[in-house]
């Protein structure tokens, strides 16, 4: 544990990167592994993430994001996007994997099954918005503390233009929304923000006993 927590005071949100350091394959896939264990409601994992390493496609969004440079001098870049289009039938591809993961009959999961249609069906389109892009920060949480056990710098970002990301990259077409995002790569030299004592909240303050 007290690994982990040096590992939480050793990073911060890096306002700088060095644009000549790449994370290496072997890192990328780890850190890619992270998020594909993260933790969601039923384990649906209704979004996507993409990774974008094209400098051009990076430049297009960096200007869908207020001309941030983390954008394009970080190694790469994380895009969190909550699946607009889920339904019934997403539920039946989660069944089906189960089924095949598990060893289990599709039949002995038709409870489950039935409870998380009924689920989805009963939300509105604006609450169902909500839902699945809140499922987005729990696979950016492990994101960053994947980086952070791997010495590797995250940023994680609200400052973009939503529906402009979804435009550049033809998320609307495919019924996705970038709902939040992260740059991923090294800290520069000359990033003042790495000397900063991190601020919090004190014990007292944050945790509540009942």
């Amino acid at each position: 544990m007290s690994n982990f927590l040096d590992n939480q005071n050793w990073r911060y949100a890096v306002k700088q990167y060095d644009a000549s350091k790449k994370i290496s394959e072997a890192d990328l896939n780890t850190l890619k592994e992270a998020v594909r264990l993260s933790a969601s409601s039923y384990g649906l994992q209704p979004y996507k993430v993409v990774i974008v390493e094209n400098p051009e496609l990076r430049e297009k969004l960096k200007g869908a994001a207020w001309g941030q440079t983390q954008i394009t001098d970080a190694s790469h870049l994380f895009i969190f996007a909550n699946d607009l289009s889920l339904d019934a039938g997403s539920v039946d591809k989660y069944i089906s994997n189960i089924s095949e993961v598990r060893g289990v009959p599709t039949e002995a999961l038709g409870g489950f099954s039935d409870m998380m249609k009924n689920v989805i069906s009963n939300l509105s389109e604006d609450a169902k918005h909500i839902w699945t892009a809140k499922q987005t920060y729990l696979a950016l949480g492990n994101l960053l503390n994947a980086a952070a056990d791997l010495k590797i710098d995250a940023t994680p970002m609200e400052g973009f233009n939503a529906a402009q990301f979804n435009e550049i990259l033809g998320f609307d077409k495919l019924g996705l929304n970038a709902s939040v995002i992260a740059t991923v790569g090294y800290r520069h030299d000359d990033d003042k923000s790495q000397h900063h004592k991190k601020v919090r909240k004190s014990h007292e303050e944050l945790f509540i006993t009942l």
